[in-house]
């Protein structure tokens, strides 16, 4: 599914960036997504928190956001 209308950038590419330990702002960098209209910012922020929660190695860099504060995942119940 295409997230990112202006620069067609698919859920699968960022999902990928985001497997490979990258959080929203170096794909933001890296891809482009959410740099023109800013529609797509959010679930693409999303997306790399879901596909973050599952990657160990980004789950290291989590592990200090969640010691600072409230849960960073606020959807779950």
């Amino acid at each position: 599914m295409i997230i990112c209308v202006c620069r067609r950038i698919s859920d699968r590419e960022i999902a990928r960036h985001a497997h490979a330990g990258m959080g929203f702002d170096d794909i933001q960098l890296e891809l482009g997504v959410a740099t023109q209209c800013g529609r797509c910012e959010g679930s693409a922020r999303d997306l790399v928190s879901q596909c973050s929660a599952t990657c160990p190695s980004a789950n290291i860099s989590l592990a200090a956001d969640l010691a600072l504060g409230p849960s960073w995942n606020t959807q779950a119940a």
